[in-house]
């Protein structure tokens, strides 16, 4: 879906671009990190049909060539090899803006946005009422691109997986945890399973990506909602921890027998297998750009652009499916600031939206960045 990437670039990095220092840092966990592989006010009605031909809209017409603005970020793993990507070849077009993002896990993102020691955050679950009503600077929350978490797995001289939800909720519950259970073995007839213990590896730290992941177990197990339950951290009933996207994918790589819940682009990127799991409509679906789009198509968002749906309906949809925010303030101290937060949106959303499939993410539908540019006006 795209090229491979070194992987090199997903470490925490300094990058020379065009004599600009711009740091990029990423989780400290040991880890391939896949390579650096969606949202704002438009100056042209038809941005998004010719984003190429298009006038600058006014918040990066105002930072061209204007003054140095250095923006900090931290938060959500599951979309940091885009915005890496983004920031630095937003900083190759505009040489006076240096962003440099942590991917130090949902949680701490938000915390961190909370406190005002970032400029942004990022989450791949929403902030919560109580939560933005402690930004004293006020919050904008944009759904800037959207993904698939994959069940990727590890198992010797098998590639091809299907789990169903039923079997795939008991590996986590820790009801199953041999490979070649009868469950698992009547769903790949014809696949040799192996006699080895499942070992199941989850996030050590506060994850949107579990977050999304539980509240998707929640929906369609109610002994997962009675038990484990869903959030950002949760007691897991069996495995191991891993920090970050990064350490997660490392961990199955490293593990025969494991199984976890990550990316569909850093699986991509990193070459780990992931199952074929079946969908609310009962038919198994891999994860893609076409069936993660078809998730999206069925989740409509409000005006406060906040929607989650824990398992979306129609036959060619992909179960596990989410946006991811960026955390924005109302109000900046700095007006410098901004304008370059606001121009970098209005880039993400026209040029920043052609690189997501080649990265494993979902370019944003047309009618969500029609509901974007509203919300990014209001910042200032």
């Amino acid at each position: 879906m795209r090229p491979s990437l070194k992987l090199s670039r997903r470490k925490a990095i300094y990058l020379s671009l065009g004599g600009v220092g711009f740091a990029l840092a990423s989780c400290t966990s040991p880890s391939p990190t896949p390579a650096p592989t969606t949202p704002a006010a438009s100056a042209k009605p038809d941005a998004m049909a010719k984003p190429d031909a298009m006038a600058k809209p006014d918040a990066m017409a105002k930072i061209a060539n204007g003054k140095s603005v250095n923006l900090s970020g931290a938060g959500a793993s599951f979309p940091a090899p885009l915005y890496q990507r983004w920031f630095a070849d937003f900083n190759k077009k505009y040489s006076n803006v240096q962003i440099s993002y942590q991917s130090v896990g949902s949680g701490a993102g938000v915390k961190q946005f909370i406190a005002g020691t970032v400029d942004f955050g990022a989450s791949d679950t929403a902030m919560k009422d109580e939560e933005i009503a402690k930004v004293t600077k006020g919050a904008v929350l944009i759904p800037a691109t959207a993904g698939s978490i994959v069940i990727a797995f590890n198992i010797p001289n098998v590639k091809d997986l299907k789990l169903s939800r039923e079997v795939y909720t008991n590996i986590f519950l820790g009801k199953i945890t041999n490979w070649n259970d009868p469950a698992i073995a009547k769903l790949n007839e014809g696949t040799k399973l192996p006699d080895l213990p499942i070992t199941v590896v989850s996030r050590s730290d506060g994850s949107g990506t579990t977050g999304v992941f539980t509240k998707h177990l929640s929906k369609i197990s109610a002994d997962w909602k009675a038990g484990p339950g869903d959030g950002k951290s949760i007691q897991w009933p069996v495995g191991t921890g891993a920090k970050g996207n990064e350490g997660v994918t490392a961990q199955v790589q490293q593990t025969p027998g494991a199984i976890s819940y990550i990316e569909f682009g850093y699986a991509v990127q990193n070459k780990v297998a992931f199952a074929t799991i079946e969908n609310k409509a009962g038919k198994f679906i891999k994860a893609d750009a076409e069936s993660g789009a078809k998730s999206l198509a069925s989740i409509e968002l409000p005006a406060n652009l906040i929607a989650f749906e824990p398992d979306p309906k129609g036959d060619g949809a992909y179960p596990i499916v989410s946006y991811s925010w960026l955390l924005l303030y109302n109000k900046y101290d700095d007006p410098a600031k901004a304008e370059a937060i606001k121009a970098m949106l209005e880039w993400a959303i026209t040029d920043g939206q052609k690189i997501s499939p080649e990265l494993g993410y979902i370019p944003l539908p047309e009618e969500v960045v029609t509901k974007i540019k509203p919300a990014i006006a209001q910042i200032s």
